[in-house]
């Protein structure tokens, strides 16, 4: 259904009108109260509240000046754009726009922006409490306990370390690696990153050493994923990359399961030669007969490593400030071009 946010028509004389198309509870999880009505005195506010009817978010883009999408809306393709001829702005709600923008949306000159910067920081944390975790065994410790192991039994782990000069390894310095970067100086860690487009002006100010990708996962503890998911970076750790982390390091990932060979991954595992902690995968939700399920030096949360309160009100904050920008003709801090079509969600 469709609805306006004030039970008026939209778009008044001088009044632009902002589609918000969003399934309730995720409006409710990104809008504060502040930031609504902000927005709603910005603009008109649509409510699509079932964002992957079609039908419903082509009527609502009749009136249509901004966009708000978010995980569930509807791809904006040549069809639905053809119900829109006053959309101006596509403003998504999350990182990836290339779920929800097509080429045609650039082809119409409708600029994009997306809120992604502000996941960096609570991704980066589960990044951080995951290399602890890693480093400490707690998942191991945890499993044993659980499974009834017999408390000097639970207590014979492989070797544990603390952050404080552990050698710990970057694999892109994308905003959430570069956030978690500053994480793991801040208690210590020495990194390393392995990123082709890393200068080295840029690596001096993150206080971190740039190698390639062999020398970074055979020299390091902890190795994090943090790179972007293109068609380039498929399985950029497959079963030779693996292999080449010492006996007892950890793999960190919440970035995409695309970056990492799985079935390579679930072999190494399954020797228990190498630990790793994990939100991202290429089946979900993660099947419940899945074989990464069992192991006892996995730890495994389910996708949610941005989904804290602060990080979901921080996406509507951005969203709200791009179109405020928008609106008053100044530059938008978040826009991007059709090359983010080439990123894979």
């Amino acid at each position: 259904m469709t609805g306006f946010a004030d039970g008026a028509r939209p778009g008044g004389p001088g009044r632009a009108v902002v589609v918000v198309a969003l399934r309730p509870e995720l409006r409710e999880q990104l809008f504060t109260a502040d930031a609504w009505q902000r927005l709603s005195r910005l603009a008109d506010p649509v409510l699509v509240e079932r964002p992957d009817d079609r039908s419903a978010l082509a009527d609502a883009l009749a009136c249509a000046d901004i966009l708000v999408t978010g995980w569930g809306t509807a791809r904006l393709d040549a069809e639905l754009l053809a119900a829109a001829p006053r959309l101006e702005l596509l403003a998504h709600t999350g990182g990836a726009v290339s779920p929800y923008a097509t080429r045609a949306v650039f082809d119409r000159g409708v600029r994009v922006t997306q809120a992604g910067g502000a996941m960096a920081r609570p991704v980066a944390e589960v990044a951080l409490a995951f290399t602890l975790t890693l480093l400490h065994r707690i998942h191991r410790f945890d499993h044993a306990l659980r499974g009834g192991a017999p408390w000097a039994e639970a207590g014979r782990m492989p070797e544990r370390h603390q952050i404080l000069g552990c050698p710990i390894g970057v694999i892109g310095a994308s905003r959430t690696g570069r956030a978690y970067i500053g994480l793991v100086r801040a208690l210590g860690a020495e990194v390393t990153v392995a990123d082709p487009c890393l200068g080295a002006a840029d690596a001096a100010a993150l206080g971190v050493r740039v190698a390639g990708l062999d020398e970074v996962l055979a020299a390091s503890r902890i190795t994090a994923v943090h790179a972007p998911a293109l068609a380039e970076t498929r399985h950029l750790l497959g079963a030779r990359e693996l292999a080449l982390l010492p006996d007892g390091a950890g793999l960190v990932n919440t970035a995409r399961s695309w970056l990492v060979d799985e079935d390579a991954l679930l072999a190494e595992l399954r020797s228990g030669r190498i630990d790793a902690a994990l939100d991202v995968y290429d089946a979900e939700p993660l099947p419940t007969e899945h074989p990464l399920r069992a192991l006892p030096n996995v730890l495994l949360t389910p996708h949610q490593a941005a989904a804290t309160v602060e990080g979901r009100h921080a996406l509507g904050e951005s969203t709200v400030a791009e179109i405020e920008r928008h609106l008053g003709g100044r530059e938008l801090l978040h826009e991007v071009g059709r090359d983010a079509l080439a990123r894979v969600e």
